[in-house]
């Protein structure tokens, strides 16, 4: 064979040595795996390839772990990563929490990333405490007056209940509804002006960081607004609905009036009825009479004297009560 192809073939085999290599090895990788003093086998970064995992997140975070004093091997680094965890953030929490002097190991930390906390947010809360600020939590005192208060609530994270613990709005709930029990025991507004610390100091005392991640440290009232005077709109309502109420019952009773006097015309009107008949029935009765001799010429003509004399005094009557209304009344 010709020696100029017997070495091209040797070169291109090493190119190619060494491009599968490098694939399946990242070569710069241990590199600084080794210089960093962590104890890293080739096989070891092959092993990670075939188990789909990206060496660069064990491998980086294992040499902070190292230069930090920190003491974690690299499978289980590994094992946190095939489970779905952050190994880096993880690294870093370890690594604030020993800066710290705050006890948290290795297993707690994982547990607490799984379980979906931010474990490194978490040793900071413990170190540099948060400040949570609630909404407007609207109360009314005894006098009926409404106050819309806020409040800032200041916590630090318990490491030791992060797993299973309440979260920020179990803390913002709890304080909202010491709030509210607070100012609504209070006999007026005024008091609670004029004391609001009162507040700060009887919520606190409740222990509402039962069952939560967070411990309260302290919790202030940064304002107190006054709203509506809730009294007086109840007491207005009141009276509006006991108006409609005495509307209906005077409709009501105006009703039954209109029944009972439509009634009475209907009963008059019937008795009317009565009388026009009863008194067409007379001039049958006086030509009865007649035809029988019963009654005279001249009596008849003293009856028509009688009814003339009534009708006229009827007649007379009625024009003195159109002359002068004031007397008939």
């Amino acid at each position: 064979m010709d020696p100029v192809i017997l070495v091209a073939l040797i070169v291109f085999g090493i190119i190619i040595f060494l491009w599968i290599f490098s694939a399946f090895i990242p070569v710069r990788l241990w590199i600084s795996a080794i210089s960093a003093n962590v104890k890293v086998s080739i096989g070891t970064l092959v092993g990670m390839k075939l188990r789909k995992v990206i060496p660069a997140k064990i491998i980086n975070p294992q040499i902070k772990a190292v230069k930090a004093g920190l003491d974690l091997s690299i499978s289980k680094l590994e094992a946190h990563y095939l489970a779905g965890g952050n190994v880096d953030r993880v690294v870093n929490a370890l690594i604030a929490a020993q800066r710290a002097n705050i006890e948290l190991e290795f297993n707690r930390a994982t547990a607490i990333d799984l379980a979906g906390r931010d474990v490194l947010e978490a040793v900071q809360m413990s170190v540099n405490p948060k400040v949570i600020e609630s909404p407007g939590i609207s109360a009314i005192a005894k006098n009926g007056i409404e106050l819309i208060a806020k409040a800032k609530i200041t916590v630090r994270a318990n490491i030791d209940r992060l797993i299973g613990g309440a979260g920020e709005q179990t803390i913002i709930a709890r304080v909202g509804e010491g709030i509210v029990s607070t100012i609504g025991s209070s006999e007026s507004h005024a008091e609670v002006l004029e004391n609001p610390d009162n507040i700060s100091k009887i919520v606190l005392g409740k222990g509402l960081e039962a069952g939560t991640a967070f411990e309260i440290l302290s919790i202030d009232i940064a304002d107190i607004d006054v709203g509506r005077n809730v009294g007086a709109q109840l007491q207005t309502d009141q009276a509006e609905a006991d108006k409609r109420i005495a509307q209906a019952k005077a409709e009501e009773r105006r009703a039954m009036a209109v029944a009972i006097e439509q009634e009475m015309r209907a009963s008059v009107q019937e008795m009317r009825a009565k009388v026009v008949e009863a008194e067409a029935e007379v001039p049958k009765a006086m030509a009865t009479a007649l035809r029988e001799g019963k009654l005279g010429v001249m009596d008849y003509y003293n009856m028509m004297n009688v009814i003339s004399d009534t009708q006229m005094r009827h007649s007379i009557a009625g024009s003195d009560e159109q002359k002068h209304p004031e007397q008939s009344t």
